[in-house]
């Protein structure tokens, strides 16, 4: 059975007769779960909802962000106020107040709030080779500022076997083992808390014989916690023991320079950093 059933198949709409305790039933495992707090829901959504994301995935072309480096190689992303109308109500649905009640019942953490920004979020694919090395994310939504606290992911990789890479793993804060790894299988949902401790990624890169993507629905939520004892933290990468995984040598000397420099200086840095970018 569909867990999310009160969906709507056609326009990912949420029945507003929904129980409002749906969820809660989820949270003591959610709470307890090692190394950090999280969940795995399989067969979450009407699939046929799934089925119109994989049909009208976006080409290359589409991509809002590309990344091709060390930690992240060959990841894509799509915002979702460019995509086919179908998969944009779908999104928009998922930031609702019936689909958040969902998420805050399942987490325990009350007052989400979505990003009409979808900054970092929306539809992602890993090409061949591809990988995302294991990392803690971003925690702070600059625009809005608001502390990013919950990642939904919704996989859309139908038959995926182990040895096609790319499985979602969860390490504990030390980077000594990995806890879980989680295969991406159609309509899996994983939930979890979003800090600076959970240590997570898929650093095995796709191989699938086929030279099918791994694709994926990526959400995140936020709460208007954030104040001035908070470091701002861009995507922390972590090396995991015994690998070929490369330190990320140019976030950190970016972070050096911000706690050493005054702050004119950065102002500055920064300017120079966007003119030799293109961007004005």
């Amino acid at each position: 059975m569909v867990y999310l059933y009160e969906m709507n198949e056609k326009n990912g709409l949420i029945s507003a007769e929904i129980d409002r305790d749906k969820g809660s039933e989820l949270n003591q495992a959610f709470r307890t779960a090692e190394p950090c707090p999280f969940i795995v829901i399989d067969n979450f959504l009407p699939p046929s909802l799934l089925e119109t994301c994989l049909d009208e995935f976006p080409t290359s072309d589409k991509a809002e962000e590309k990344f091709d480096r060390s930690q992240e190689r060959l990841k894509e992303s799509f915002n979702p106020d460019t995509l086919p109308p179908k998969i944009r109500e779908l999104f928009y649905s998922f930031n609702s107040r019936p689909f958040i009640r969902l998420v805050e019942n399942i987490t325990g953490i009350k007052g989400l709030i979505p990003d009409p920004y979808f900054a970092g979020a929306g539809l992602h694919r890993l090409s061949q080779g591809g990988h995302l090395s294991i990392h803690a994310d971003f925690n702070h939504h600059k625009p809005m500022n608001l502390e990013r606290r919950v990642n939904v992911l919704i996989y859309l990789n139908k038959d995926w076997r182990p040895e096609y890479g790319g499985l979602f793993e969860l390490w504990d804060q030390g980077m000594t083992k990995c806890h879980h790894s989680i295969l991406p299988s159609f309509n899996r949902c994983v939930i979890f808390n979003t800090t600076l401790e959970s240590m997570h990624g898929n650093p095995q890169p796709v191989n699938h014989p086929d030279g099918v993507p791994r694709r994926s629905i990526a959400l995140y939520y936020y709460t208007a916690t954030w104040d001035e004892t908070k470091r701002d933290a861009t995507t922390q990468f972590r090396v995991r023991p015994g690998t070929a995984d490369r330190t990320d040598w140019r976030t950190k000397i970016s972070e050096m320079a911000t706690d050493l420099a005054p702050p004119l200086v950065m102002r500055n840095y920064r300017r120079l950093k966007k003119r030799l970018a293109g961007v004005y």
